[in-house]
This record gives C-alpha cells, structure tokens and sequence, in this order.
C-alpha cells in the first residue's frame, strides 16, 4: 500500500504556517518543536507506530511520499521553507542509511 501525504503549499506563508500545515497534515505530536531538527525527529519514524511522532505510517521497508502541491509557486514565494523541506527530506533518509535502515520519505511535486 503506498502512503501519500498531499501538503496544501499554498497555505504556507511563512516558518510558523509552514509547521503548522505539516504538524495537522502529518499528526505530530502536541510536543513538536516547530523547528526543523523536531521535523527531520518525526519524519524519521515514520515507518515506527510505537515512536508516537506521526499519525502518519508505511510498513517497515516502505515509503511515505509526501505530494507537495503548487510546488512552484512555493518554491518563489517562500523560497527559504521550500529549500529547508527538501534538504531536510534528503537528511531523514540519510540518517536512517547511516545507521543501517532505508529510506522512508519520498517527495513528489505537482
């Protein structure tokens, strides 16, 4: 079963509406720290229901693929959130290779 998450970009303005749409869209937990070392710390486990990060899930092995919408218009209007969301998609898979997991985020553009 593949998981796909649709971020509504056009809601994100600024840092603050940028984890608010990703905090409601992914379910982190009322703890998250609205950064984006609290966002790649709930990205890792996505794939670990027992973590409690996410409401969000894939099987172990699998991905979740994150469906950004109007990318474009996203990437010009908030060009620093856009740049953040990619690097730190790279660095949750990164992290979970360097110690010998797989990836688990996908991100796709429309």
């Amino acid at each position: 079963m593949t998981v796909v998450v649709r971020i509504e970009s056009e809601r994100i303005r600024d840092w603050e509406t940028f984890h608010t749409v990703f905090a409601e869209s992914f379910g982190f937990p009322a703890f998250y720290g609205r950064n984006m070392n609290a966002w790649i710390d709930c990205m890792t486990y996505l794939d670990d229901i027992g973590a409690g990060m996410t409401t969000v899930h894939c099987e172990p092995g699998r991905v979740v693929t994150l469906l950004l919408e109007h990318a474009a218009a996203f990437a010009t209007r908030c060009p620093e959130q856009y740049a953040a969301l990619v690097e730190c998609a790279a660095f949750v898979n990164f992290r979970r290779l360097e110690s010998g997991g797989t990836a688990v985020l996908a991100l796709a553009f429309s």
